[in-house]
C-alpha cells in the first residue's frame, strides 16, 4: 500500500462528504484521515486534506479520476508519510516546537494555528477580528468566519508559552550579526554571506549527505561548480541573488547552514527560498530560523510570497514553511512540487 496526500475542494452541502468517501472507496482506496486545511470560500466550499491508502495495483491517476467523476476537484496529490500527517494535533505540536526554538515567532504561529491573518485593527478589517494578549504582547488576528472558544483557548496557551520562553532571551543582537541559541543549547551565528565564504560553503556542501543535498538542489551532486558556488554567496558575489545568510559555529570556523533568497522567474512579487543545514545540525530548529529570516527579509523588501521547490517524495520544505509560520499551497509542475507561501502584509 502507498500513502498519498490529497487536497480536494468540497462544497458545504449534504451528501458531499459521503460522495467523496464513495468515490475514493470505489477506486479501491481507503481514507485514513481527513481534515479542513483551507478557509471557506464565498460559496462555503473548503479545502480538505486526506491521507489516502492506495493499493500498489491502483494508479494514483485513477483515484483523481474517480474523485473528479463525483464532481469534486482535486487540487493536490503527492506522496505522503504517515509520520508527516498534518492533522490539527500534529500542527499544534509543530507550532509549539517552532515557538520553543524562537519565541519571537509566536504571532505567526498563533495566526497559523487559527488559520487567520495578522491584521492592523486600525485598518477596519472585514470579517471576524480577535485580540489575544500574553504578558506584554498583544496580537490581532482576523478571518472571514467566527473563532471558537476552543480555538482561542489553544492560541492563548501558545502565546503564553512564548511569553514564558521569551524570558530566557535566546536570541540577541551582536552588531551586524545575530547569535542564535538552538533547542539543545548550542549556539550559532547568523550573518550575511560574503564572496570570501566560498571555502566554508563548499565544505558545508561536501559534508552534507546526498539526501540533504537532493532536498536543497533537487540533485545529490557531490561538488558545486564555481558558478553555482558564487550564486550561493549573496548579492555581493552574484548580481542576480537577493540575499544569502550563513549559520556559522560560535568560533566562526565552520558553516553549518545557509539560506538563499533569489528572484522567481516571471514573478516580480515572489522570491525563491532555499535552505541547507548540515546533517549533524538538523533537528535543532536551525532550518526554521533560517527560513524565518528569509521571510522577514522578503517582507521588508515588499515581496508578496516565497516559493520553494521539492521532489514529490520530499516534505522537508513544506514542514519548514509551516514551522516558520507560513501556509504553503502546493502544485505539481513537471517532476517537481512547487510550493507558494504568502507573506504577511507589514502592519503600519
Amino acid at each position: 500500500m502507498a500513502l498519498w496526500r490529497m487536497h480536494v475542494e468540497l462544497e458545504d452541502r449534504p451528501g458531499r462528504l459521503g460522495g467523496l468517501a464513495t468515490a475514493v472507496g470505489g477506486a479501491g482506496c481507503n481514507i485514513l484521515s481527513l481534515h479542513v486545511v483551507g478557509e471557506p470560500t464565498d460559496d462555503g466550499a473548503v479545502t480538505d486534506e486526506l491521507l489516502v491508502q492506495v493499493p500498489e495495483s491502483v494508479e494514483a491517476a485513477a483515484l483523481v479520476d474517480a474523485v473528479a467523476a463525483a464532481g469534486i476537484p482535486c487540487t493536490l496529490l503527492v506522496r505522503a508519510d504517515a509520520t508527516e500527517l498534518s492533522d490539527p494535533a500534529t500542527t499544534a505540536l509543530a507550532l509549539a516546537r517552532m515557538v520553543v526554538a524562537d519565541p519571537g515567532s509566536a504571532p505567526s504561529a498563533v495566526a497559523t494555528m487559527l488559520r487567520a491573518r495578522l491584521i492592523d485593527p486600525a485598518a477596519q478589517p472585514s470579517g471576524h477580528v480577535h485580540t489575544l494578549r500574553g504578558g506584554t504582547q498583544q496580537i490581532h488576528v482576523g478571518r472571514p468566519w467566527p473563532f471558537t472558544a476552543t480555538e482561542l483557548s489553544r492560541a492563548a496557551a501558545l502565546l503564553e508559552l512564548a511569553t514564558q520562553l521569551a524570558m530566557r532571551t535566546p536570541i540577541r543582537s551582536v552588531g551586524a550579526d545575530r547569535a542564535l541559541q538552538l533547542r539543545d543549547g548550542s549556539e550559532v551565528r547568523l550573518r550575511a554571506a560574503e564572496p570570501g565564504d566560498g571555502p566554508l560553503v563548499a565544505a558545508l556542501h561536501a559534508r552534507c549527505s546526498p539526501a540533504s543535498r537532493r532536498s536543497r538542489y533537487l540533485t545529490p551532486a557531490p561538488r558545486l561548480q564555481s558558478d553555482e558556488l558564487g550564486a550561493l554567496l549573496g548579492p555581493s558575489a552574484s548580481p542576480t541573488a537577493l540575499h544569502a545568510v550563513l549559520a556559522v559555529t560560535a568560533d566562526g570556523g565552520s558553516a553549518v547552514g545557509i539560506a538563499n533568497l533569489d528572484p522567481e522567474p516571471g514573478s516580480a512579487g515572489s522570491a525563491r527560498a532555499a535552505v541547507l543545514v548540515e546533517d549533524a545540525w538538523q533537528g535543532r530548529g536551525l532550518g526554521t530560523a533560517l527560513l524565518r529570516h528569509l521571510a522577514e527579509v522578503a517582507t521588508e523588501r515588499g515581496l508578496a510570497e516565497l516559493v520553494g521547490c521539492a521532489r514529490p517524495d520530499d516534505v522537508g520544505i513544506t514542514r519548514l514553511l509551516r514551522r516558520a509560520g507560513l501556509r504553503p499551497a502546493a502544485a505539481i509542475v513537471g517532476t517537481e512540487v512547487r510550493l507558494r507561501a504568502a507573506l504577511p502584509t507589514p502592519v503600519g
